[in-house]
């Protein structure tokens, strides 16, 4: 729509470091709003592809919030002091900045890590209408040693390898994952819709992962399986955008098609 526009923008977390953010949206900053959050070696404008959603969000009427978790992208801290809560936490801090700037209706979307912080942060904050996963993980913990290369943190080398695949993250992490069970909190998302995006050549996060989380939540809920489709949604990214669009449609007001 012509009246959105791009716009950075800053907001502070709960430790009062700066988050970095991009909004598309109309001067008014009313009506829906849809809430991205990138993957664990992701930032807000996921090589180009979150900011083109967003582009196409708007030509439908709903404004798009990007923003970089902290330690990641133009966003303050340090990746490698990263917990699950510190990122639920930053999402609840985008959350209030939204329904702060004026926006009536929040949904988030998430992407990996993103998509697993959007589940716990939904179950806890009813001012969140719906939630929806990309290729998210439901066993965090599996999942993150597996990613590691020996023991998940190595004192020595606290480093991101040279293929910036295998991280190196403090215990903490592991410790802070035993407060939280995902396949819980979605349930607890009821009666909000949710929307559970996997792919069936996801070869990082396991399509078992996104049954898990559908098994547990409760309706309305959805769960679409991409044929063919990698954790980056390689070569199906506009098909997951038009099941995106389709769903908010379906559950939200009608979306504004020119």
């Amino acid at each position: 729509m012509s009246d959105y526009q791009w716009q950075k923008v800053n907001l502070t977390n709960y430790r009062n470091l700066k988050l970095a953010g991009l909004l598309y949206s109309p001067p008014e900053h009313s009506g829906p709003v849809v809430i991205g959050c990138h993957g664990m070696m992701g930032t807000k404008e996921g090589n180009g592809q979150a900011l083109k959603m967003a582009e196409e969000l708007g030509r439908r009427g709903w404004s798009a919030f990007l923003f970089d978790f902290t330690g990641v992208g133009e966003s303050e801290g340090v990746f490698k002091e990263l917990t699950l809560t510190r990122q639920i936490d930053d999402l609840t801090c985008a959350v209030d900045w939204c329904r702060a700037q004026g926006f009536t209706r929040i949904v988030t979307q998430g992407r990996s890590l993103g998509g697993s912080t959007v589940l716990c942060q939904a179950a806890r904050d009813s001012r969140v209408a719906g939630a929806c996963t990309w290729a998210a993980p439901a066993n965090l913990r599996d999942l993150i040693i597996g990613m590691t290369e020996g023991p998940p943190y190595n004192p020595g080398n606290d480093k991101t390898a040279d293929n910036d695949v295998f991280v190196y993250l403090k215990q903490d992490f592991l410790h802070d994952l035993e407060g939280y069970d995902l396949t819980i909190c979605a349930a607890l998302i009821a009666p909000r819709p949710l929307l559970v995006i996997h792919g069936t050549k996801d070869f990082s996060v396991s399509p078992a992962e996104a049954k898990a989380i559908y098994n547990a939540a409760r309706q309305p809920k959805e769960l679409v399986l991409i044929e063919e489709g990698d954790h980056q949604f390689t070569e199906h990214h506009t098909q997951v955008w038009e099941i995106f669009f389709r769903w908010l449609e379906t559950h939200f007001s009608p979306l504004n098609v020119p």
